[in-house]
């Protein structure tokens, strides 16, 4: 007999990924699918359905399509897109990052929204939602990953995660009164249950076309950041993961939630627990801005990771920083500019290691818990120098990560949905 196997599908900007995986974590199959093999418009939900059915597809060519036991779907925090009651688009989605055009929409946000809400900001969830609201009438306004798993399903349920930035509470654990004050019909929100929790089995059209058994689950997701962090093997709290890609970004699992509205850091409730994160302005845009790719690995290889410059820079390509020190005004320091250019890099990499430091420390004093174990992602995680002095200033545990692909975080978090259900018997289509 098959060991149960658990699908993971990462719904991303440029594509779709699925992996499946055993109970003890083993990759036993992985396919992509690229966005543009279906399509210029990465807006339009008929290709976000291509491409995640292409690369779901592409996984069951690989493994024994009655071992498995449960799929979980991630996708970018805070695309939303209008349905109708048959759960049919009723226009293409607006993206994570599609700023509202409306100023009245952001200025009710902003005048009841609490401080700590995530609603907040141009690129506001719960403002696309009011606009969606004034221009097609939906039945329901629901996240990327609410829609395909709803397509799976039937049920266009969401999760803690995606419906952070609409404005759900997830210390509450509902959508808060204050929405209504912005003028949303509250009608047109999903319902809202924690990221892994056993939604519905397969519709049994999606289970005869798949050829997959009609028990198959469909486990609540999250969004494509927190199945990042998930990925890596973190777990316990204390656990933190630190993205070192264009910008620095810092999350940490912690047993309480923690907001502080002015740095921009909130809380995720998943496995339990609650992600903690924080986000620098410094990072990898940093060192693009002054080396080469050819001159960062030929400069690294000269620099003495055990010895510290001293040179106390604060690296950013301009004026201010979000966090670990929240000032619109805060300077670049870069100076001085040692006269070896391999100095100077090192002098960037200690600046960095010093804010990620700093970072946690900072979310440590806000009442997370104290870094324990670190793994990192990105492209600076891949520099053996520059490891070896953030461990200097980190003076923590780092591990490796188990995988770095989305999709992999999100066939975890299927697994510990089915693993930690209290119910056996899931809603199923009638």
């Amino acid at each position: 007999m098959s060991d149960p196997l658990y699908i993971g599908v990462d719904q991303g900007t440029s594509g779709a990924r699925a992996i499946a995986m055993t109970v003890q974590g083993d990759v036993v199959g992985e396919a992509a699918c690229a966005m543009a093999d279906f399509g210029p418009n990465h807006r339009d939900p008929a290709v976000w359905k291509q491409v995640t059915d292409a690369a779901l597809r592409g996984v069951l060519d690989q493994v024994n399509r009655r071992a498995v036991v449960a799929i979980c779907v991630d996708g970018t925090s805070g695309t939303l897109l209008p349905i109708d009651a048959a759960g049919t688009p009723l226009a293409q989605g607006r993206m994570y990052n599609d700023p509202c055009e409306e100023p009245a929409f952001l200025k009710a946000i902003g005048r009841h929204a609490p401080r700590e809400s995530a609603a907040h900001g141009a690129s506001s969830g719960l403002a696309k939602a009011l606009i969606f609201q004034r221009d097609f009438a939906p039945n329901k306004v629901v996240h990327q990953a609410d829609w395909l798993a709803g397509n799976l399903c039937g049920i266009y349920s969401s999760d803690d995660n995606n419906a952070l930035k609409t404005g759900y509470d997830p210390v509450a654990g509902g959508w808060p009164d204050w929405i209504a004050d912005t003028g949303l019909d509250m009608g047109l929100l999903p319902d809202v249950v924690p990221p892994g929790t056993p939604v519905a089995s397969l519709r049994s059209s999606v289970a005869a076309a798949f050829d997959l058994p009609r028990t198959v689950q469909i486990v609540a997701g999250t969004t494509d950041g927190c199945a990042s962090f998930l990925a890596t093997g973190a777990g316990d709290v204390g656990d933190g993961v630190t993205a070192l890609g264009t910008t620095l970004t810092l999350k940490i699992l912690s047993d309480v939630p923690v907001f502080d509205p002015d740095s921009g850091v909130y809380s995720h409730h998943i496995l339990g627990k609650w992600l903690v994160g924080g986000a620098s302005n410094t990072g990898g845009n940093v060192l693009i801005a002054h080396f080469t790719k050819q001159e960062l690995a030929e400069l690294s290889r000269r620099i003495d990771p055990t010895q510290d410059l001293g040179l106390n820079y604060y690296p950013l390509t301009k004026p201010g920083e979000r966090f670990p020190v929240a000032d619109p005004d805060h300077p670049p320091v870069m100076a001085p500019v040692p006269a070896d250019p391999g100095l100077f890099l090192q002098g960037i990499f200690e600046g960095i290691a010093a804010i990620e430091a700093r970072g946690y420390a900072r979310l440590e004093q806000l009442g997370a818990p104290k870094l324990r174990c670190l793994r990192s992602v990105g492209g600076g995680a891949k520099n053996p120098v520059w490891s070896k002095i953030r461990n200097r200033y980190l003076n923590t545990d780092m591990q490796p990560p188990i995988h770095n692909q989305a999709a992999y975080g999100a066939a975890r978090l299927a697994c510990f949905g089915m693993e930690n259900s209290t119910s056996t018997t899931v809603r199923q289509e009638t």
